[in-house]
């Protein structure tokens, strides 16, 4: 009875809100109704009243209808979802509270194999005519923290080359993030087999891949080598961990950065959050993005993860150093960037480099985990697949001129966008429905 009751206040109430509001709205109907009223005397009179009454409740029906509708929109979640992360408990700068949280050990992903599971299609662009500069952040599942496809022989080559030929250019841990890194690696040890079973196998000592015969030993003191570099060598991403110090910053202090394209660990190690992108120039990281990552980085708990992706181009075919915007050891001042890549280069050296990048905190140590695992496919390749080229096209015309500098638009834009609108025409003319686009291939797919 007395939710039956409290519905009745309820709908009076927006009755009540309803016929105000109308009131205000046909206040200039009410106007002229009266005064036609009073001009064609009492034959009309019931009649004008009746009209006047029926006008009245319509528009309070009407407000109702509205402000329901409006209530509605407000509870859809905006595309990305952005997770909820709760202002933790406060605590020291610098200091952390070992965790009793245990990662969940997650279920084999379905069918994998390292000849036949594709890399996932992520295609994170949008169409224009605005760009904005977000984090973009998604929750992730802790079972989707690591992903494997049948690029792993090309990555596990890569990666094993460049160490070999670059190692402590490539990957290093300070000693205050040591302990991180072991955790890290412990982590992969229990993550990697029972994720991927036909890849890894668990061991007594640590795991074996069983695709390239090598065998991985974490109990050993010392490690065998930076545990960053066995990291590294376990997965295709790239890896960096960032320690808080008493200062309330977070600082990479541990990292193997292998197949990163376009930028170099020893530029970065060491430096604060902030440095790192401001150092790199990323657009408007001061005006809207420095604030939410440092409450994300300082809010982050262990059971918690999150991520995001972005995309650039690269006019060469290398996966590990983007060789076009200048030789991988210059002085990066005047040297590395893309004021030295060859312009106007052909359609078939241009290459679509897209990034998943993951960041959860490891419970014991309190370090902050950064994963960046690159997707790298030649452009052709991508503009054949449904609606992409088109949206790409509208997406690289709405960078403002700060994110096409950084991502080095104007030494392929033309070609690129006269290839790219090609496709698109050609995909329109054999019928394809762009009004189904949102229904086939969602963002960020």
């Amino acid at each position: 009875m007395d939710k039956v009751l409290a519905r009745g206040f309820n709908w009076a109430e927006e009755i009540s809100d309803g016929v105000k509001e109308a009131g205000n709205h046909c206040a200039s109907a009410t106007k002229i109704s009266w005064k036609w009223l009073s001009l064609s005397g009492n034959s009309n009179q019931g009649a004008s009243v009746l009209l006047l009454a029926l006008l009245v409740l319509g528009a309070a029906v009407a407000f109702i209808i509205r402000r329901r509708k409006r209530k509605d929109y407000a509870i859809r979640p905006s595309t990305p979802t952005a997770p909820r992360l709760e202002k933790g408990q406060p605590r020291e700068f610098g200091k952390w509270t070992p965790s009793d949280f245990c990662t969940p050990i997650p279920e084999p992903y379905p069918d994998w194999s390292v000849e036949n599971t594709k890399p996932l299609p992520y295609r994170p662009f949008r169409y224009g005519p605005k760009y904005n500069v977000t984090m973009g952040l998604r929750t992730i599942k802790h079972e989707d923290w690591i992903e494997l496809d049948n690029h792993f022989p090309r990555f596990h080559a890569d990666k094993a080359r460049r160490i070999e030929e670059r190692g402590s250019k490539l990957c290093a841990t300070a000693p205050e993030a040591y302990p991180a890194a072991v955790e890290l690696l412990e982590e992969l040890t229990e993550y990697l087999p029972a994720r991927y079973p036909s890849l890894y196998r668990r061991t007594a000592v640590g795991l074996d891949n069983l695709w390239s015969g090598e065998s991985f030993n974490i109990v050993t003191r010392p490690l065998p080598e930076d545990p960053m570099q066995m990291c590294a060598r376990l997965v295709q991403d790239d890896l960096a961990i960032m320690i808080e110090r008493p200062d309330g910053q977070y600082y990479l202090l541990a990292g193997c950065i292998v197949l990163p394209g376009f930028w170099r660990l020893g530029d970065k190690f060491g430096m604060p959050l902030s440095e790192i992108h401001t150092s790199g120039d990323v657009p408007q990281y001061k005006e809207k993005l420095e604030r939410g990552m440092m409450n994300l980085f300082r809010r982050l708990k262990p059971e918690e993860m999150v991520g995001r992706h972005n995309y650039f181009f690269q006019v060469d075919d290398d996966l590990g150093w983007s060789w076009s915007v200048g030789p991988e050891d210059s002085d990066v001042n005047g040297h590395v960037g893309w004021n030295t890549a060859e312009k106007g280069r052909a359609i078939d050296h241009h290459y679509f480099r897209s990034e998943r990048q993951t960041l959860r905190r490891l419970p014991k140590s309190g370090g902050v985990v950064f994963t960046i695992r690159t997707y790298f496919h030649k452009v052709r390749e991508v503009a054949e697949e449904d609606y992409v080229p088109g949206r790409l096209a509208s997406a690289v015309r709405s960078w403002g001129d700060d994110v096409s500098r950084y991502k080095g638009k104007e030494r392929y834009a033309d070609v690129l966008l006269e290839f790219l609108d090609e496709k698109h025409e050609e995909q329109v003319a054999r019928g394809l429905d762009l009004s189904r686009e949102n229904g086939v291939r969602a963002y960020p797919y």
